[in-house]
């Protein structure tokens, strides 16, 4: 086996989960760029980024103990701070209500804001140590509703006994686009959500941290008083280049068995020998200079891939080339789809070129490209159904166009307007004209009008799509 082989194996043996529902994270996938060190601190209530920038896995870390102390290492203050998850993608009708049993909440007069504050008292009853109706969701709404002196008793109490035993607590809230299949609905539980979040801000030991989507920062969503004193707090989850590639090392060196010492091994070629990897026993992580933006960063990356996208420079460099054609709308690239890339390249040059001097082929690069831009179509299709509804009548036309292209080509499939559109969960938010559409498109990141008025789509989306572009990388087949 070449050395090159053997690297290709390391890779596709490696911790690339690519795609996060809850479930805990293993202890050498974190990576905390510096901008998630400001989201993951306690004061950060309001936390917004895209899909696939770390929300649910940053929720999943954080409540699980071990990884909350190794993230402590980054972020001191959560090392004496509680955790309990109050809402996420993954059930859990102990802890908060589901989306049929929020809908029945409603339907039956209940105010999401009685609700979220039910959901943070079958917490603090529990810090508390006082007993409050759990049977069923109902039960304790009603309780709330009805026990306004009992309920201030017991949040104090938990506050009081949080700061006896020198603890803070943090409560969890991520997936909230899963609350309500109603824009307007699912508008008022977040509004409600935030208004609790002030609530909490008022008590010495307790905090509130909301994970939210971009699109899901409507104005109604904070229509009510002091709420700046919440979106102030906001912090959005990005990811420069340097901390995409920082997280696909702090992966590989973690690959299992002989496959991490084999990528360990590429990290060390590359290093000055006074920038070590350490060994934490449970995992081992990178020197500083491979977690910024320094030319060691670049080398590491053109030991797997080389220096060129081609047989000459011209058609880029893979170190940039593989993050900005991941990027979306707002020039966004995600750790999932960078993962998925990456992964896809690796698998790609082991059946295609075997015999290729460097682990990673620059065409298998592009095709990596292809497979993560599927992947991200259809984690679309989990979040918004409706968008695939609307693209498939796309397929087969070239970008930048015009517009009346594209709306001439949804009223075709969709001759009885955008209200037509169907969903299973969230519809499109502006059905009204398919202007509304398209704004809704773009804030998602899918499509970008040009200065020249022309629709253009990021490669993120649009190979996975079918649409094509001169001289860009070809949908798959």
């Amino acid at each position: 086996m070449t050395n090159a082989q053997a690297i290709r194996l390391a890779i596709q043996a490696a911790p690339f989960e690519l795609d996060n529902t809850g479930d805990t994270p293993k202890p050498g996938t974190l990576h905390i760029p510096l901008a998630h060190r400001k989201a993951l601190a306690r004061e950060a209530v309001l936390v917004i980024g895209a899909r696939g920038v770390g929300k649910s896995f940053w929720t999943a870390a954080l409540s699980d103990d071990a990884l909350r102390r190794q993230i402590g290492a980054a972020v001191p203050e959560l090392v004496n701070t509680t955790i309990y998850v109050g809402y996420a993608a993954r059930s859990d009708l102990r802890s908060y209500p589901d989306v049929e049993t929020f809908k029945a909440l409603l339907g039956q007069g209940c105010e999401p804001y009685t609700v979220w504050r039910a959901v943070v008292l079958r917490w603090l009853a529990q810090v508390a140590g006082r007993q409050v109706p759990v049977e069923t969701w109902k039960a304790t709404v009603e309780w709330v509703r009805d026990n306004p002196e009992p309920f201030a008793q017991i949040i104090e109490a938990a506050n009081e006994k949080l700061a006896s035993n020198g603890q803070f607590g943090l409560i969890l809230f991520d997936a909230l686009d899963r609350t309500s299949h109603d824009w307007g609905t699912m508008n008022l539980i977040v509004r409600d959500l935030l208004r609790v979040a002030l609530w909490l801000r008022d008590l010495s030991r307790l905090r509130a941290k909301i994970f939210l989507r971009p699109d899901q920062m409507e104005r109604t969503v904070t229509a009510f008083p002091d709420a700046s004193k919440i979106t102030s707090t906001g912090v959005q989850l990005t990811w420069d280049r340097h901390d995409l590639h920082a997280m696909l090392w702090q992966r590989l060196i973690n690959a299992p068995d002989q496959h991490g010492i084999c990528l360990r091994s590429v990290v060390t070629s590359v290093l000055p020998p006074s920038d070590l990897l350490t060994n934490h026993g449970s995992h081992w992580s990178l020197p500083s200079v491979l977690t910024s933006d320094s030319p060691y960063q670049r080398r590491l990356f053109e030991a797997l891939a080389g220096d060129k996208m081609g047989k000459d420079a011209r058609r880029g460099v893979p170190y940039v080339w593989s993050v900005g054609h991941l990027a979306d709308g707002h020039g966004w690239t995600s750790p999932r789809s960078f993962l998925a890339a990456i992964l896809g390249a690796a698998d790609d040059s082991a059946q295609r070129y075997a015999d290729y001097p460097l682990a990673l082929h620059y065409e298998s690069i592009k095709r990596g490209i292809q497979k993560a831009s599927q992947i991200r179509v259809i984690q679309v299709a989990e979040d918004d159904p409706w968008v695939p509804g609307v693209m498939e009548p796309l397929s087969g036309i070239n970008v930048p166009c015009d517009f009346e292209t594209i709306s001439n080509a949804w009223a075709g499939k969709f001759p009885g307007g955008a209200s037509t559109i169907p969903s299973d969960q969230l519809p499109p938010q502006h059905t009204e004209s398919w202007e509304g559409v398209r704004k809704d498109l773009e804030r998602l990141g899918i499509l970008v009008t040009r200065k020249d008025g022309r629709i253009d789509m990021p490669d993120l989306y649009r190979v996975g799509f079918g649409l094509g572009r001169r001289g860009g990388v070809a949908p798959r087949k």
